[in-house]
């Protein structure tokens, strides 16, 4: 998973960079509060693993604003205090679950890897969409009786778009989590790969309803 993690302490965030990065998670490492709602925002996470005692902003405020902008983006909370009412707090604010300081890192990397099982959208291997039936399994789509094949590319740009579905995803987001190349990175290649996806899976590649553009943005699932 891509992970933010939100702790104050050099030396805490560090090692728990470094063990869930370990555990082949994907660490963004953040401070402070502010930045973490600045970071939580601009970035894509499918995690935030959030302290409550931060400088700028506390944790609950944190978890408040990132779940009032994104209400199904994962927030695990780590606290030093015991008192229930500290946990309540969190919980009501929106974290999907705890850690109480001093923790094993075994503790934290099973309740990580719960919150990101529980937080996957399923997703059909059988997509019906507009008349199209896109099988990501079999890498083929059919419209009108017409079977073609799909790239492993252009599987994974319909995987992404339509686990992302109530949101737009740039193109930067693409070249990262499709290509797995850095989302800095110059190129038309998304854009030409989305044209060519068009072309195989639109009844109109010129009026496209299923993968659709999102001006300034990048693209969006048009279907359910």
């Amino acid at each position: 998973m891509k992970i933010l993690l939100v702790e104050d302490e050099p030396l805490l965030r560090d090692g728990l960079s470094d063990l869930l990065r370990g555990a082949q998670h994907e660490v963004d490492a953040v401070g402070d509060g502010l930045s973490a709602v600045a970071r939580g925002l601009e970035g894509s996470f499918d995690l935030v693993v959030l302290d409550l005692m931060l400088p700028k902003l506390d944790g609950v405020e944190v978890c408040k604003r990132l779940k009032s902008a994104r209400p199904t983006l994962p927030i695990l909370m780590l606290t030093a205090r015991g008192s229930e009412d500290d946990k309540v707090r969190g919980l009501l604010e929106g974290a999907d679950d705890y850690v109480v300081k001093p923790f094993g890192a075994r503790e934290l990397l099973a309740r990580v890897l719960v919150i990101g099982r529980r937080a996957q959208p399923a997703i059909s291997e059988r997509l019906e969409v507009d008349g199209c039936v896109i099988d990501l399994g079999r890498c083929s789509v059919e419209r009108d009786g017409i079977t073609t094949e799909l790239t492993a590319r252009e599987v994974g740009i319909v995987r992404w778009l339509h686990k992302h579905r109530a949101r737009a995803v740039s193109r930067a987001e693409l070249l990262e989590h499709v290509w797995r190349v850095p989302a800095t990175l110059q190129t038309r290649t998304v854009d030409m790969t989305i044209a060519n996806l068009r072309k195989k899976v639109e009844r109109d590649a010129g009026e496209p309803r299923i993968i659709v553009s999102m001006k300034g943005i990048g693209y969006g699932w048009g279907g359910p």
